[in-house]
């Protein structure tokens, strides 16, 4: 086992040594026209990827395209799209691959949040099946859409960008944290479908991120781990997809400690731990992104 965690290590920093290029690929990001998916849109274009954004909003995709134009003059396409519509997914797929080429970067962004207990009264029922439609199932539908020429050309990268809430249950937060978790599980699956059937070129990517400042936890508080700026964030995603890392957490307490203390501490510590840290009321003063 210590051999092979040594391995593991020497593996990472040669990965950080030779990032892999993204000239000429065509990255698909969807929740692409702000918060973190307009900020790695920016970056990958700095790259010289081509950029394929899907959003709902279409004005602010728009604008998204423009902005991205002026700085790099990279090539990006933009089309507004309700990724819960499994056949518009499917059907739109198609006509980005005809039009703009075959997808090599799959990033699925897109999220939403209700942010109300499911003990209250007033919680939304449509909108937590919303939720799950957009943060998990959703994925599905992209990924049957774009992987299987992955697999045929044995080349693909399938990033998922997850939640700390999708490794560790938060008050508040309960049909959030369940699409989390299942976008993970997703993550996971596929990736070990990957290694099992031999293509070793179609690599994923998870990411499961703390609180991020881009306005869709706007409100909530947090004493023990600070709030991540986007700018911070997108640039450690853009970086650990060139250098094929299967999970980062960020900041480093989630990547290294979160399935760590979940498994060596038993329930009713980690219970008080979490009690302790502020955790379970960091979602009380929550006002979320304005619609």
């Amino acid at each position: 086992m210590a051999v092979l965690c040594a391995l593991h290590v020497v593996r990472r920093l040669y990965a950080k040594a030779t990032r892999k290029p993204v000239r000429g690929e065509v990255v698909l990001i969807t929740g692409g026209a702000s918060g973190i998916g307009r900020q790695m849109a920016r970056r990958f274009s700095r790259l010289g990827a081509t950029l394929v954004l899907w959003d709902m909003n279409s004005e602010a995709l728009a604008k998204v395209s423009k902005e991205i134009t002026n700085e790099t003059g990279g090539d990006v396409h933009t089309y507004t799209v309700d990724i819960t519509d499994r056949e518009k997914v499917y059907d739109l797929a198609e006509q980005v691959i005809s039009r703009v080429g075959r997808v090599d970067i799959l990033v699925n962004n897109a999220g939403i949040v209700a942010g109300k207990s499911i003990l209250n009264p007033q919680y939304d029922d449509r909108l937590a099946e919303k939720t799950i439609a957009v943060n998990t199932t959703a994925h599905l539908w992209t990924i049957r859409a774009f992987v299987p020429d992955m697999v045929r050309r044995n080349h693909g990268h399938v990033v998922t960008i997850a939640s700390a809430a999708g490794l560790v249950g938060t008050c508040g937060l309960a049909e959030y944290c369940a699409s989390k978790f299942g976008a993970v599980g997703l993550n996971e699956a596929l990736r070990r479908e990957f290694k099992r059937y031999g293509h070793s070129g179609c690599r994923t990517t998870v990411v499961c991120p703390f609180y991020i400042n881009t306005g869709m936890f706007k409100g909530v508080r947090s004493r023990l781990i600070p709030i991540l700026d986007e700018q911070y964030v997108a640039d450690s995603i853009v970086n650990a997809v060139r250098e094929n890392e299967e999970f980062l957490g960020l900041p480093s307490l989630v990547h290294y400690g979160s399935m760590l203390l979940n498994a060596i501490l038993p329930v009713p510590i980690l219970d008080f731990c979490y009690k302790l840290s502020g955790m379970s009321s960091t979602m009380d003063q929550f006002v979320g992104r304005a619609q």
